[in-house]
């Protein structure tokens, strides 16, 4: 069995977010179509992808709203990707809210979501944040990810979304996690 190749996971900065949009399209696209619950129904096209990312996710980073944090492997090339979402109302400065952990279906199973999840902690920290918080479709292989990083259930709500690729209403589970 051939080692994984070892991550660089870091943060997209402004200046290099059209740049990278293709790479973040295609990954959104395979992994809504690999059934993946993250806002979306099929069909799911690359056009729709890039709109999401220009015009919800791209001008929340440079608006300073949101970190946005890719996984690179050999050659530079960007596999995952995970937002940490810091605009929060006024009575909740101490928070933040993890978005959208997303990995390439052929590149799973190679710690990267995990890595994604520990940088974008590492730069929650750095920012003053206590919490976190999120959600996942209950029963998700994300959600025993986000459970062995220390994230706790907060609840679930049933029949919260639509799964990807048929109407069927399925349960979100809420989870946090106090950082220290």
């Amino acid at each position: 069995m051939t080692p994984h190749p070892v991550p660089t996971i870091r943060q997209l900065t402004a200046p290099e977010l059209a740049q990278h949009c293709p790479a973040l399209s295609d990954i959104l696209v395979t992994t809504v179509e690999a059934g993946a619950s993250v806002g979306f129904i099929l069909p799911f096209t690359a056009d729709d992808a890039a709109a999401f990312w220009n015009n919800r996710v791209f001008p929340a980073v440079q608006r300073g709203d949101v970190r946005l944090f890719g996984a690179f492997v050999q050659d530079d090339v960007l596999v995952g990707t995970v937002q940490l979402s810091l605009a929060m109302p006024a009575n909740q400065p101490h928070r933040a809210d993890v978005a959208k952990l997303l990995v390439h279906p052929r590149a799973r199973r190679a710690g990267l979501g995990r890595s994604l999840m520990l940088t974008l902690e590492a730069e929650a920290r750095q920012l003053g944040k206590t919490l976190l918080v999120l959600d996942t479709r209950s029963g998700d292989p994300s959600q025993r990810l986000y459970e062995s990083l220390g994230y706790r259930v907060a609840g679930s709500v049933p029949g919260f979304c639509r799964h990807p690729s048929a109407e069927i209403y399925e349960a979100t589970t809420y989870l946090y996690k106090a950082l220290t």
